[in-house]
Formats: structure tokens, sequence, C-alpha cells
């Protein structure tokens, strides 16, 4: 068949008209599978948001009822209202020890990350090394903080320097031992594949070890994000009960002594939002990573 021919001149003329279309209908395509996702993840959340924040809605409805009904005095149980307004009207003194504390948790999170890393990617490294040392991150983690934070506030006479060595030793452990887990979790025959093909431990280390523990990582950092709260908490209730003011555990204290209930229920409820809000940034934050390849976080439709 000729160049010149009919046939030739519209299959030419075809083609263009072909590839507009193809590209069209990719960037048709595109958007709303955007869309999608993110209608499935706006889905997703509120299924999940729904039903524990209709039963705190309850709850708080019966709390107020309960004490409405019986006239319980606001010294011996405020209601949710009540304490609400507390909060508002004591927000400036309650703000400034809500960044102190949240202060020390952040820090506290952050150095066990990065420590709880290292240490587990050395014990994989060498098992020499994970079986003379991890016995020692055991009994970190079940010595009680609340024994041992007064010896940690005496020795160290820096207090927020101490405030945050406790919170670390609560929350250095769980990120030790599932960041551990995750890269010793590697799948075997991978792992004897590449090394079949001559792959050096750096690369088996960032394209199969890491994959690997990362579930397991991030899974250890939602739990330590509460317990870094706790220890910074524990730990600043043992230096308030020395006359030293830090967060809101020693404004707890404080509203104790002075019979200031709503207050301490206002601090309460500070410290436990920041805990709530706490463990949902760290799920947002496994959800985002993990999401597009990871089984424990792809959005299935339907």
């Amino acid at each position: 068949m000729s160049r010149g021919s009919p046939a030739m001149s519209s299959i030419r003329s075809v083609e263009p008209e072909r590839a507009a279309n193809s590209a069209g209908l990719r960037d048709v395509d595109t958007v709303p599978t955007a869309r999608k996702l993110w209608r499935l993840d706006l889905g997703w959340a509120v299924r999940r948001a729904l039903p524990p924040v209709a039963i705190g809605a309850a709850g708080l409805v019966a709390w107020e009822l309960v004490v409405r009904l019986n006239q319980i005095p606001y010294y011996i149980l405020p209601g949710p209202l009540l304490v609400l307004k507390t909060l508002v009207q004591d927000w400036g003194t309650l703000y400034p020890s809500l960044l102190v504390t949240l202060a020390i948790t952040g820090a506290a999170l952050l150095v066990a990350t990065m420590a709880g890393v290292l240490i587990a990617i050395l014990f994989t490294q060498s098992k020499l090394v994970e079986l003379s040392l991890f016995p020692y991150a055991v009994i970190l983690q079940v010595t009680p903080i609340v024994a041992i934070a007064p010896l940690i506030i005496i020795w160290v006479r820096n207090i927020p320097l101490a405030l945050l060595i406790c919170a670390w030793l609560v929350a250095f452990f769980p990120i030790v031992s599932n960041t551990t887990l995750g890269l010793n979790s590697a799948d075997h025959d991978l792992l004897n594949l590449m090394q079949l093909y001559g792959a050096s431990r750096r690369q088996i280390f960032w394209y199969l070890r890491l994959p690997s523990a990362m579930p397991y990582f991030l899974g250890g950092l939602r739990i330590s994000g509460g317990l870094a709260l706790i220890g910074a908490v524990v730990a600043e209730f043992v230096a308030g009960t020395g006359g030293a003011q830090s967060g809101l555990a020693y404004r707890i204290l404080e509203s104790g002594y002075t019979m200031q209930i709503p207050r301490m229920f206002a601090a309460l409820l500070m410290i436990t939002g920041s805990g709530i809000f706490i463990f949902l940034a760290l799920t947002a934050l496994s959800h985002m990573i993990l999401r597009k390849w990871h089984e424990s976080a792809v959005t299935r439709e339907g």
C-alpha cells in the first residue's frame, strides 16, 4: 500500500485523534480517581469517628443530668458544663501549663524515637548485641516510673531535664521492641534471593528490612505517644509534690489543695484531650504512610 493512498491518509488522520483521545481519557480518569479516593478516606474517617463521638456525647449528657437531678455539690463532682466554663475562665492559667506538658511529651517522644530506631538497627546487625542489651531495655520498661521518678529528680537538678528523662524512659521500650521485631520480620525467601544476587547489607536494609519494619514501627510510635504523655504527667506530679511548678499535673495538685475541683477537672480534660490528639495525629500519620502499599491501611471499595 502506497503512502499517498486514501487508506494511509485516513490512518494518519486517525492516529493523532486516537492519541489525543487517549490522553484526554487519562486526564479525565485521573480526577475522578483522586476524588473517589478522597471520598473513601472521608467516609472511612466518618464511620470511625461517629460511633465514639455519639457514645461520648450521650455520656456527657447523662453525667450532667445525674449532677443536676441529684444536686451534687461542685466540690464533689462538677458537671460537664461547669468544667467547660472553668476551662474557658482559667484558660490563661491552664494554657501555659499545657504547653509545658506538651513540650516535655514531644521532646521525650522525639528522643525515644531516634534512640529506639538506632538501637533496633544495632540489634538487627548483631544478634550478640541484641541478646546482651535487650534484657536491660526490658528492665527499664518494667520498672515503675513512679518509683524512680523521685530519684531522677533528686539526681538531676534541672527539673525540665529530669521530667524529660522520666517521660523518655516510659516511651522508649515500645519503639525498640516493635522496630526490632519488624526488622527481623523480613521475608526470608526475599532475603535469601537478594543475598543470592549479591545485594549489600545497606541495600537489604533499605529495600527489604525497612519496609517490613515500617508498620511495626508506626504501631510502636502510637503506643509511645500516649506513654510519653503519661510519663511526663507522672514526673510532673512528683516534681509538684516537692514544690516545683511545671505543667498540668502541678495545676491538678494545686486545685486539689485549694478545693478548686472544677479547675482540676478542666486540667484533666486538657490532658485527656492532648492524649487523644497525639493518638489521632500518629494514627493519621501511619495511615498516610501505609495506605498506598500495606494491607493494614489500604482503603477498599464497598
